[in-house]
């Protein structure tokens, strides 16, 4: 287990077009335990979680996952890291079972750690299906349960409860409950901040592509819901 994960941005600029900067500047690090990624709709949040996974590469500056730059020691950084879109895009005529069959092979873990996945989604009977064959709420599940082969301690997730019934949002919760328990770090962009504020230690507010940390949350429940809503919105 890793003494100390984080993930780290430093002087990071970004930008889709030329001269149209997504952000500029970051600066800040995100560490153990649950941070949220909140902000209105445009903010930057799913950018800032493609650099922090590295689907993404800064225009300038660096992110580090658990002291390790993203893109020049990528083995390292990503040993440990687990990255589940908002948009399931999985090659489509691969079975689902071949794509936990690849998961395992990488993280050098049993097969049977991704089938117990699939069971705690309620996808149990889909692994002979290819993915071209499954709905978007099942490609999500599938990236899930691809997660969670091995067991990884750094998570990052984009709207990890869409497309997933009441059962199967209750597993991924557990998920991460057992991640931060283990010392672990979850961050997660979403729109339903509730199932995720009794555990959530901070939060990453996004606004016109600037980011602030608020890791001072009330300790009620009400008030807690109340600010994380209102950051969600952008006041």
């Amino acid at each position: 287990m890793l003494s100390e994960r984080r993930i780290e941005f430093h002087d990071v600029g970004f930008e889709y077009m030329k001269g149209e900067a997504v952000f500029s500047g970051l600066d800040f690090t995100i560490e153990a335990g649950l941070t949220l990624v909140l902000g209105p709709n445009g903010s930057g949040k799913s950018s800032l979680l493609k650099l922090a996974a590295g689907v993404e590469k800064p225009d300038s500056g660096t992110v580090l996952v658990n002291g390790f730059d993203l893109w020049s020691r990528e083995v390292e950084a990503r040993r440990d890291l687990a990255y589940v879109p908002e948009q399931p895009d999985i090659t489509p005529y691969a079975s689902v079972d071949s794509v936990l069959r690849l998961v395992s092979r990488l993280r050098n873990t049993p097969f049977q750690e991704g089938e117990a996945a699939m069971q705690g989604l309620g996808l149990g009977d889909l692994g002979n299906r290819s993915i071209r064959q499954l709905s978007k709420g099942q490609r999500h599940r599938v990236l899930l349960a691809a997660a969670r082969v091995g067991m990884p301690g750094t998570w990052i997730m984009d709207e990890p409860l869409d497309g997933v019934d009441r059962a199967g949002q209750q597993t991924v919760i557990a998920w991460i409950e057992e991640i931060l328990n283990t010392g672990g770090l979850v961050v997660v962009v979403t729109h339903d901040v509730e199932p995720f504020a009794p555990a959530v230690r901070r939060v990453v507010a996004m606004n016109r592509g600037l980011a602030s940390i608020i890791d001072t949350l009330p300790d009620k429940a009400e008030a807690r819901i109340r600010l994380l809503e209102q950051v969600a919105k952008g006041a």
